[in-house]
């Protein structure tokens, strides 16, 4: 579980407990009892004096006036001694007027900032938390843009996990209670670095892949495994294990996860009120002689809000569209749709609104460590505010069967994938919505990406190379490294040498010893500019001890590297996946009567 750390401090003139918490200033509101003193000009007067609802956090301070009653009476008889006894009359009757007043209003004013907090901290004690990663992937983080800003990917994760009575009532499988969860959804949120654009990436949960050595969080250990279906990744070290199997197979830098169950989604639609998908005829998933089981969704032609048990359906549903593409699909519409919801109710500045999301979802989600408290939650939900949905893509990665299970498992189309991972990799936009510049004419580096000392001379760096092109899951080019290495000699880096070790990964990087600083930099980058590579590949690494190049997959052949070219846009046939209302495979659908 992840808490936030707050000072308890007192009341500071002009500042309420909450605004000591960090709170956003959309979280604040002048109204009730503190709110109407404060625009008056009262001890909470301005921002500081706002205090966040509490909703449904019981009957606080400020509702009722009975704190202001009770140290009203305190306060009466309090004196400051050494002072004269004025006569009493009408002035007097008016000082003591306006200082029980203010004595009344100030013990509103805390009493609800003490309401807010503790509704705080009521918050932060509903999330549950975990690692964010579960092994070592290779992945760093994307360098900043010209602005300093860089993307935002999130690991949407949806766990089968039988553990909970209410999730075998609403999903069944008794049987599967000590069964570790499998992550049968698994979509990749990727916001560009100017958050003017958005996309959800799915994966199929049968998709076979390479899941790395991962560690659970009772520090057990389970070996890497190449033929085993990505949705296995949580049995083998959870959530941060299926972060570090998406960054192993994708090359993209992954800052969060975020885990929901059945019991979950069912809250978190009833929340919202209900999330709109549509059917192009009526629907019944149901259990047939060759296909067992179905989540029980029915609906009639057309389009509907589906909320509680009947979203879980929906999203559940597989057999009904045919495919795990389709259900990966369905799963799209549903997630545009509850973005339209929130944004039609105004949910990122409703303060009661707000609140409400802040207490299912506190409740709904487990979530990476880092984003722990609802302060970090909150401030990534504000990340998201601003999409429009016209920018806002869903795609699914191109597979095909898996040839030694081919009727259960599938593999991804390598090409086709790594064109995906590519875009998402160089934040190039998967819609073409944007301005024309979108995709082509990116920021360039900042100045921080560029180093600041002088590289030495090239003849004096001993550079290692490593054959990395294995990393998109084809054979590694043989004899790669060496090719590369006599072509660092060539430009006058003599000790240049090939390493016998591989180290497969989709993108190209100079490494340089994170302990060596600039001057690490500037060598590494020299290396870089020598070859073409430009300076967003050189990286800061703690376990190498030179300059260190690492060939990736997406350099498989020439003496010069070429940046691979993407489009906005430009996705591969078959991955756009948006769609308006959802076809139904003829065995399931329904006549709306039967």
């Amino acid at each position: 579980m992840g808490r936030s750390s707050v000072r308890r401090e007192g009341a500071r003139e002009r500042a309420s407990r909450a605004r000591d918490l960090g709170w956003d200033e959309s979280l604040y509101e002048n109204g009730g009892g503190a709110g109407d003193g404060a625009a008056a000009g009262g001890p909470g007067e301005g921002p500081g004096g706002r205090v966040p609802r509490a909703r449904r956090a019981g009957e606080g301070p400020g509702d009722g006036g009975e704190p202001g009653d009770g140290t009203g009476r305190t306060g009466s008889g309090h004196r400051r001694g050494g002072s004269r006894r004025r006569p009493r009359g009408k002035k007097s009757g008016k000082r003591k007027a306006l200082r029980w007043t203010a004595v009344t209003l100030a013990v509103l004013i805390l009493g609800t900032a003490g309401a807010g907090y503790l509704y705080y901290e009521h918050l932060n004690d509903n999330i549950r938390s975990g690692g964010r990663a579960g092994g070592e992937s290779g992945v760093k983080k994307a360098a900043p843009n010209a602005l300093g800003d860089t993307p935002l990917n999130i690991l949407l994760i949806g766990s089968d996990d039988r553990s909970d009575p209410r999730n075998v009532a609403l999903g069944g499988g008794k049987k599967d209670r000590n069964r570790p969860p499998l992550a049968d959804v698994q979509m990749l949120l990727h916001v560009s670095a100017d958050r003017k654009n958005a996309s959800i990436v799915s994966i199929p949960r049968d998709t076979v892949v390479r899941i790395p050595e991962c560690t659970d969080k009772d520090g057990k250990k389970y070996p890497e495994t190449t033929n085993r279906p990505i949705n296995e990744s949580l049995t083998r070290g959870g959530a941060g294990c299926t972060l570090t199997t998406w960054e192993k197979l994708t090359g993209v830098y992954i800052d969060h996860w975020m885990m929901i169950d059945f019991a979950g989604v069912v809250s978190m639609a009833d929340e919202v009120g209900g999330v709109p998908v549509c059917v192009k005829t009526g629907v019944y998933d149901k259990s047939t002689p060759d296909a067992p089981g179905g989540s029980g969704l029915k609906l009639p032609e057309g389009t509907h809000d589906v909320q509680g048990e009947q979203a879980l359906q929906w999203l559940r549903t597989r057999h009904a569209w045919g495919s795990d593409q389709g259900r990966a699909q369905a799963q799209h519409m549903y997630m545009n749709g509850l973005m339209k919801k929130l944004q039609e109710q105004n949910a990122w500045t409703d303060t009661p609104r707000l609140m409400g999301l802040a207490e299912t979802a506190t409740k709904a989600f487990r979530v990476s460590d880092e984003i722990g408290t609802v302060k970090k939650l909150f401030d990534l939900s504000m990340q998201l505010k601003n999409v429009k949905l016209d920018r806002l893509t869903t795609a699914t990665v191109p597979t095909t069967e898996y040839p030694p299970n081919p009727k259960a498992w599938l593999q991804v189309k390598p090409q086709a994938a790594e064109k995906m991972w590519s875009m998402l990799r160089e934040d190039v936009a998967m819609d073409k919505n944007g301005d024309p510049a979108d995709g082509k004419d990116k920021p360039k580096p900042s100045a921080s990406a560029r180093p600041t000392a002088t590289a030495q001379a090239p003849g004096s760096l001993a550079v290692t190379v490593i054959n990395g092109t294995a990393g998109d899951g084809e054979a590694a080019q043989e004899g790669r490294a060496s090719a590369v290495a006599k072509e660092l000699r060539g430009k006058g880096f003599a000790l240049a040498e090939a390493s016998r070790d591989a180290q497969p990964r989709k993108d190209t990087v100079v490494l340089y010893a994170k302990a060596a600083g600039e001057q690490g930099k500037a060598d590494a980058t020299s290396v870089a500019t020598a070859l073409g590579l430009p300076v967003t590949a050189v990286r800061a690494d703690d376990k190498v001890t030179g300059p260190t190049l690492v060939v990736g997959s997406d350099w498989r052949e020439g003496s010069t590297y070429k940046k691979p070219a993407v489009t906005a846009g430009d996705l591969p046939e078959g991955a756009d996946d948006k769609t308006d209302c959802m076809n139904v495979y003829s065995v399931y659908k329904w006549d709306g009567k039967s």
